[in-house]
This record gives structure tokens, C-alpha cells and sequence, in this order.
């Protein structure tokens, strides 16, 4: 943690009254000489982190949430127009401001359904190279019906990028299973890199069991930690590109090393242009998901007229078109 002052005198702990959720990942701060002062997370705590105090001058660790937005209670917001009865979980975060717009449910725990792609993506390009040439295994097989799939078959070999587009424009979950065995040398493997990453971000109150999002027991999320996670997945400049492509085109090889092409189209119906945002508000893009347990989810980046950024979330809507529209009510809330 940077802007930390060595402190040769005596330390004491303490909560800083009134401040917000508990978001630490469990670690440790350094301090002068090497001494390792506990700096654990719980989830249990109201703060999200502790001030270190020098008895003297009262020099102040940085939070870690002090770049972040942080809510633990919903937030309501005189704009918000939209009926989202029919939405069980949804969150609007200002990225400039560190502000929460509105928050409804936002630490209940749920499924992701293909969200849990942009933690894959995540993962992916921390631990590999876009230019990974990717071996697909037998272990990368997807054999649940119904699960969106790119048709990658044994033996075929795409580089990581290619994976990458075809993960988050088409969610297709065979990419998502070449790419883990590829990272993590198994889909378990990959599974805990996932969830050391995301303690390590804050997004403690989330378990990943799979890189796809298929239903799973105790595979799961919270709308507060799919915008730390699409936070830190924005710092990688190929996500922010893949995000914004309405379709990609490409060609791969087989076993034998003849040629395949792939070619889809994005998910995200505000990009394909079947549903429209508010006249003030740009989507760049984000990632959809849909199953039957967690039924309709979206998050999405957008930019108001100014530019400034945004994160909208929506987890559990009952039907898409309630999704798709109560995420045009939720993105008003922007001037």
C-alpha cells in the first residue's frame, strides 16, 4: 500500500469513526525495519481499514478503499424513475467521484452466470501472454446443453487473444475452459488464481468454482464485487478494447493444423443496438449472462456526456427485457 510513513515510535489501532465497508483483502503492512503489522480483512468489520497512529504526529496509513466507491447499506436516488421490483440486485458507481449512485442488494450473494468471465479475463492476462498459444485439452470440453460455445475442439490450438474475444464478445464457455486449463493447468487450478485475485482486489465476499459461470454450488458473487472486478479487469487496455467490439472475425487451426475460422457477434444488446441508453449516457461495453439460476445479468461501462465513467450492474433480473430496461432507467441516473 503506497504513502505509508515509516513510524519509529509506538503504534496503536483504530477504527476511524463512521468509515465504510469492510473491503480489505487479508495481508499484511510493512512497517520500518521490516516489522509486519496485522492488517487482516474480516468480513465482519464496519471499517475498512485501520489508521495507524504515531502518538506524536498522528501519521495516517492511506485506506484501501480511499480510491474506490464504498457502500454498505442500499442508496437510494431521487432520479431513479425505474421500477426494478423484478431485479433482485443492481448498483450505479461513479468511478471519478468515488460516489455510489444507487445500490439495491449490492452485497447479497448470487449467481454470476457469465460475469464471472471478466474475472476470467483478469486472471488470464495477470498470469499469460495474449500471444499464449492455447492447446485446447479434453478437460476444456463443455457438455452441459444449452451452454454458448465457439466449437473448440481437442487438439485446436488459438492464441490467448483470440480465447480472450471469443470469452467476452461471444461468452463462449469452451474459451473460458481452454483458457484455464492453459493458466491455471486445470479448471481447479484456475478457480483458486480467481479467488486469490479477488481477495486481493476486496472482492471478499465472492467464491469462483469455474472460469464460465455455469451454474455450480458455491460459485458466486456480489454486484459490490463485479465492480471492484470489472474495475481492475478496465486496467488491461485488450479488455477495454474486446468490450466495445460489436463482433469479431478469426481463424484458428485444428489437430491436424488446418485452418478454422470463428466469427460472432456481441451479446450486449445495447452494442448490437436493439436497446438504447439515455440520450446523456455512452455504453463502451461489458458483459452479459444468463442462466437458470441466475437469471438475467448485466454490467456495463459507460460514459456520460463529458466522458466521466461509470459502472452499472444489474444481477437476477426476472426477464430480459425487464434487464435491459431497467438498466436504461438506472443509467438516467447520470446528469
Amino acid at each position: 500500500m503506497s504513502g505509508v510513513r515509516c513510524i519509529s515510535k509506538k503504534r496503536r489501532f483504530q477504527r476511524p469513526a463512521g468509515f465504510l465497508l469492510a473491503v480489505l483483502a487479508a495481508g499484511f503492512l510493512t512497517g520500518c525495519g521490516g516489522e509486519e503489522i496485522p492488517f487482516a480483512y474480516n468480513s465482519d468489520y464496519e471499517v475498512s481499514s485501520f489508521r495507524i497512529v504515531q502518538e506524536t504526529s498522528g501519521s495516517v496509513a492511506p485506506s484501501f478503499a480511499q480510491e474506490l466507491c464504498v457502500t454498505t447499506t442500499d442508496v437510494a436516488n431521487d432520479r431513479m424513475e425505474a421500477d426494478l421490483s423484478d431485479i433482485t440486485s443492481a448498483g450505479l458507481f461513479d468511478l471519478n467521484r468515488r460516489e455510489v449512485l444507487f445500490a439495491k442488494n449490492v452485497h447479497e450473494r448470487l449467481h454470476p452466470a457469465s460475469l464471472t468471465k471478466l474475472m476470467t479475463a483478469l486472471v488470464a492476462l495477470k498470469y499469460g501472454n495474449p500471444d499464449d498459444i492455447i492447446t485446447v485439452t479434453d478437460e476444456a470440453r463443455i457438455t452441459e446443453p444449452g451452454a454458448t460455445l465457439c466449437g473448440l475442439k481437442t487438439g485446436d490450438q488459438l492464441t490467448l487473444n483470440q480465447a480472450l474475444h471469443a470469452l467476452l464478445i461471444n461468452s463462449a464457455n469452451d474459451a473460458a475452459a481452454a483458457i484455464a486449463v492453459h493458466i491455471g493447468g486445470s479448471i481447479e487450478g484456475f478457480a483458486d488464481l480467481m479467488n486469490q485475485e479477488a481477495r486481493l482486489i476486496g472482492a471478499t465476499n465472492s467464491h469462483f468454482v469455474n472460469p464460465h459461470g455455469l451454474t455450480q454450488d458455491d460459485h458466486y458473487v456480489t454486484a459490490y464485487d463485479l465492480y471492484l472486478i470489472f474495475n481492475e479487469a478496465l486496467k488491461y487496455n485488450m479488455i477495454s478494447e474486446i468490450i466495445h467490439m460489436t463482433s469479431y472475425d478469426t481463424a484458428y487451426t485444428d489437430s491436424a493444423g488446418n485452418s478454422k475460422s470463428l466469427s460472432f457477434q456481441t451479446t450486449n444488446l445495447f452494442l448490437r443496438g436493439d436497446y438504447k441508453p439515455p440520450e446523456q449516457v455512452n455504453v463502451i461495453g461489458g458483459k452479459t449472462g444468463t442462466t437458470n439460476a441466475a437469471r438475467s445479468c448485466l454490467i456495463l461501462l459507460c460514459r456520460d456526456s463529458s466522458g466521466n465513467p461509470y459502472i452499472g450492474v444489474m444481477l437476477s433480473a426476472k426477464e430480459r427485457d425487464l434487464l435491459y430496461k431497467g438498466m436504461s432507467g438506472l443509467l438516467n441516473v447520470i446528469n
